[in-house]
């Protein structure tokens, strides 16, 4: 099965890298047509099928790797290398086995006491999440992650755990589980909480907080993520979430350092059910958005009226580099979610934020 969860904007298989110089004319052992031979037919005998995209994804993968013996790589890099794909490959391999469920990842911090109001609010919004049949995605931790699994448990969660020099223990809930996955690296953990999850939820915390909490706007403002719901929640009487919007408002957007439409890009909830609220309603139309080439394909859970496609069509005009929106089945380079109804048209690979109150404008069409 699928998963729910697509790249908007994936890097495309036949970009090419373009090489550096050569420090040596020497022939190169991977340069020889026996060892290209072997290394097909390698990837062939573990199980790919001649012709395929895995099989040739696959072979650049194990030809990038050798290549970085003639690079003369240095130990430390090849330990990187090969420790962040081992990482990568255990994940993917560990959420593959849930495609189906929506998860939310949850951000906030992890010294935020039990008795504190946004430790409750954690709790009560995982728990809630659950009830609309999503999993939860935390870093494993104490404070909001430790809430974050409890609400929902720890059958609808998952932990994306680090390694610290000043390790604090991983939580009870989900200590042990087979869903708990443990990384060297932050920047593959945060490659986990971000491609695997369809909403973030957000609670006050320090700078790994903020952290995550900029990196997901950045890669969805950019284009380099799919447009996902972001909520910022707290407990009862908090300023956490005010003060960061003054601060976003005043200190970015009145410089011109983000565009106004960008601070359509989160939403601060009044509440955890409010914020729960936000998530569902992101998908009660709207499904997931990919590039086909240069046209965007948005599939919806149902279809809209025509009317409504020139409508959006009309309103939403600086999104469009040529042509319309229109209605439309799968486009042939599609082998997923073959049965929704689409509308695709030419993006200009810019104003995500407004391109985020397209897809609430889209969740408001009534049916046909």
């Amino acid at each position: 099965m699928p998963s729910n969860r697509q790249e908007l904007d994936p890097i495309p298989t036949h970009d090419a890298v373009e090489p550096l110089p050569r420090t040596s004319n020497a022939p190169r052992p991977i340069d020889s047509p026996e060892l290209q031979a072997r290394l097909d037919q390698l990837v062939r005998d573990a199980g790919a099928v001649p012709g395929s995209t895995h099989e040739r994804l696959v072979r650049d993968l194990l030809l990038s790797g050798l290549k970085l013996l003639s690079d003369g790589r240095d130990t430390g890099e090849l330990k990187l290398i090969a420790a962040a794909v081992k990482e990568l490959r255990h994940a993917y391999r560990v959420f593959g086995q849930y495609p189906a469920p929506h998860k939310v990842t949850i951000f906030g911090s992890a010294r935020t006491p039990r008795d504190h109001p946004d430790f409750a609010a954690a709790v009560q919004f995982g728990r809630l999440m659950a009830a609309e049949g999503w999993m939860v995605i935390t870093g494993a931790g104490g404070g909001i992650m430790e809430a974050g699994n409890l609400g929902p448990g720890r059958e609808r969660s998952f932990g994306v755990a680090i390694r610290l020099p000043f390790e604090q223990a991983t939580n009870d809930v989900i200590a042990g589980d087979s869903k708990l996955i443990t990384f060297r690296y932050f920047f593959t953990r945060k490659l986990m909480f971000i491609s695997q999850s369809e909403a973030v939820a957000l609670f006050p915390g320090g700078f790994g907080t903020m952290d995550e909490g900029f990196e997901v706007l950045t890669l969805i403002q950019t284009g380099k993520a799919s447009i996902i719901p972001i909520v910022m929640i707290e407990g009862p009487g908090g300023s956490y979430w005010s003060q960061f919007d003054q601060f976003i408002r005043a200190g970015l957007a009145d410089r011109g350092w983000v565009s106004p439409e960008d601070l359509g890009l989160f939403t601060i909830a009044q509440s955890p059910a409010h914020a729960a609220r936000i998530i569902t309603d992101f998908y009660r139309v709207y499904h997931s958005s990919r590039y086909v080439r240069d046209d965007l394909v948005i599939r919806l859970n149902r279809p809209i009226t025509p009317s409504d496609a020139h409508r959006l069509a009309d309103a939403y005009r600086p999104l469009i580099a040529r042509g319309t929106i229109s209605l439309s089945g799968p486009l042939p380079p599609e082998d997923d979610h073959l049965d929704l109804p689409r509308l695709v048209f030419t993006h200009t690979r810019r104003d995500y934020g407004l391109l985020r109150r397209l897809i609430d404008d889209i969740n408001l069409c009534p049916p046909p």
